[in-house]
């Protein structure tokens, strides 16, 4: 059974979260701010956090930062009350998953937690079978290597989320080919749902900034005007 942390500190709100998530089947653990939900974390790890961004002591950013910072790669879906794209973009940028403005409903909710849930299981899968997976795949100076899901541009070694690195898989698998936001949400996510292909935008951005010399001038994570992203074509060898 996977075990799901929810932190949110309005007693309502996590009441009616933890209640649907245990009749989706799903272990939950509650939290009421940030800093139990990090000691939690840090004593029995859970398979899935559910984080409000505004909790008292520790909030949901800082908490997401703390977690990536220690190497956790965790799924987190962070919720949030502010419909503005800056709180959006901070949640993503500080290396959450997905998130969800509320209000929401339940049925979105538990199709993210699936999603996300699914998405974790996969990776595991395909590092146990990590034999059946591709070399090394080049593109000019970047190389990736999804059995160690590394990746080195001009011979250094990059950091990336487990989010990201797939992202950019997805990309280099289909050099040249042409996405669109929701064709990258269904194909990386795991969903489709009009409204947050900014999730897309925001990890573009973070490839970019990881990958290029010039992120204002990207060579490696091109835009199609109008059509969405594509990866350059490989240059012969």
């Amino acid at each position: 059974m996977k075990r799901i942390l929810v932190a949110e500190d309005q007693t309502d709100i996590r009441d009616l979260l933890v209640l649907n998530l245990r009749g989706a089947g799903y272990d939950v653990v509650e939290a009421q701010d940030g800093l139990r939900a990090l000691d939690q974390q840090t004593r029995e790890p859970c398979d899935l956090l559910v984080l409000d961004l505004m909790m008292p002591g520790l909030d949901g950013l800082e908490l997401c930062k703390t977690l990536r910072a220690r190497g956790s790669t965790t799924p987190i879906l962070m919720l949030t009350a502010k419909s503005t794209e800056l709180d959006r973009v901070l949640g993503l940028e500080l290396g959450a998953d997905d998130y969800l403005t509320k209000p929401f409903s339940l049925a979105e909710l538990l199709a993210r937690v699936k999603a996300l849930l699914r998405r974790s299981e996969l990776l595991r899968a395909a590092e146990a079978a990590s034999h059946s997976l591709p070399g090394t795949i080049v593109n000019g100076h970047l190389e990736i290597q999804p059995v160690k899901r590394q990746v080195r541009s001009r011979g250094e070694l990059l950091d990336f989320t487990a989010l990201e690195f797939d992202l950019l898989l997805h990309f280099a698998k289909h050099p040249g080919h042409v996405f669109s936001r929701g064709q990258l949400l269904n194909a990386v996510w795991g969903y489709t749902h009009d409204g947050y292909e900014h999730t897309v935008t925001t990890h573009i951005n973070r490839l970019r900034a990881k990958l290029e010399a010039d992120a204002l001038r990207p060579e490696v994570i091109l835009t199609v005007r109008g059509a969405g992203y594509k990866m350059r074509e490989a240059p012969p060898p």
